[in-house]
């Protein structure tokens, strides 16, 4: 059953489609101060947000596993995430588990406390918790191929000002 609701979906904004709902999501994840690689998601079919509650969810096409290289770590993400979102803060998670040992865990929160500190806590509904540098879920952007799109623009708009 769906946490997400059409009366939800009438007070979000609301996005569907892969490479929007990608971009979407990294963007939301700088904008409330954690890293953009904390949701690996694929083949996203819709997502939204809604933020006078910080309700977030995605939808996926198929479950997927995802490993964190630098840390060594598989977590599986379902083909519905959704989340309360806040500064540093990521609550009430559904669809999101993480492998310890030979358990799959869910997670139920991801924080910041401290983000001068570079580290970022998972915590299950349990209340068992780890802690991981932040950097092990960055990743890096391709800033340098839309650095040379704008150079491009810039260049072509002053091509046209000499022109005219």
């Amino acid at each position: 059953m769906s946490l997400v609701t059409e009366e939800i979906k009438a007070k979000a904004e609301y996005y569907s489609g892969d490479e929007i709902c990608q971009l979407k999501s990294k963007e939301l994840l700088i904008e409330i101060g954690m890293p953009n690689g904390l949701l690996p998601l694929r083949d996203i079919e819709e997502c939204g947000y809604v933020r006078e509650t910080g309700f977030v969810w995605l939808k996926q096409k198929n479950s997927i596993t995802h490993k964190f290289e630098k840390i060594g770590r598989y977590t599986t993400y379902g083909t519905e995430v959704t989340a309360t979102v806040e500064q540093h803060k990521i609550k009430k998670l559904t669809g999101v588990k993480s492998k310890e040992l030979l358990i799959w865990l869910t997670i139920g929160d991801i924080y910041i406390d401290d983000p001068a500190s570079g580290k970022i806590t998972f915590k299950t509904p349990a209340g068992l918790s780890r802690t991981f540098p932040v950097s092990a879920f960055q990743v890096e952007e391709e800033v340098k191929d839309g650095k040379e799109a704008n150079e491009v623009k810039e260049v072509n708009a002053a091509v046209e000002v000499k022109d005219a």
